[in-house]
């Protein structure tokens, strides 16, 4: 096991490197599925012009590409860097099985400028529940 978590980690290290040389912060990613990577991503935030587009999600999108699923299961990902709040919320989504990282960010993902507030709203809870009823009797 260890000698397929360095190798991984290896993988999403050249990716890193691709991101470094495009002047990019260098955090690379790999998604594996049965002993095979199935996805590989570098930050792109620059080039694209997008603050989406981490190396994670990049590497969740190709993986769900490849498998025609928004569901990872059974799938790990290597990166190389801890992922930001956003990008551990898009692993959760996507039920990524584990996440192997390189190196801890420091950074402080407390503090935000953007003002958010809970405004309860019936509405908002009926048609999510309301659709998820439908789901469930179909």
């Amino acid at each position: 096991m260890v000698n397929n978590v360095d190798k991984y980690l290896k993988e999403a290290i050249k990716e890193a490197k691709k991101a470094y040389q495009k002047g990019e912060v260098p955090v690379g990613a790999v998604i594996v599925k049965d002993e095979k990577i199935i996805a590989r991503a570098h930050n792109l935030k620059e080039y694209k012009k997008n603050p989406l587009a981490h190396a994670e999600i990049l590497c969740i999108n190709k993986a769900c590409k490849k498998l025609n699923n928004w569901r990872l299961d059974g799938c790990d990902m290597y990166v190389t860097l801890q992922p930001c709040s956003m990008c551990m919320g898009a692993i959760s989504q996507a039920r990524i099985n584990n996440v192997f990282i390189g190196a801890l960010d420091n950074k402080e993902y407390k503090e935000t400028s953007i003002n958010i507030e809970y405004i309860k709203s019936d509405e908002c809870e009926s048609i999510l529940k309301d659709f998820f009823k439908e789901l469930r009797n179909k």
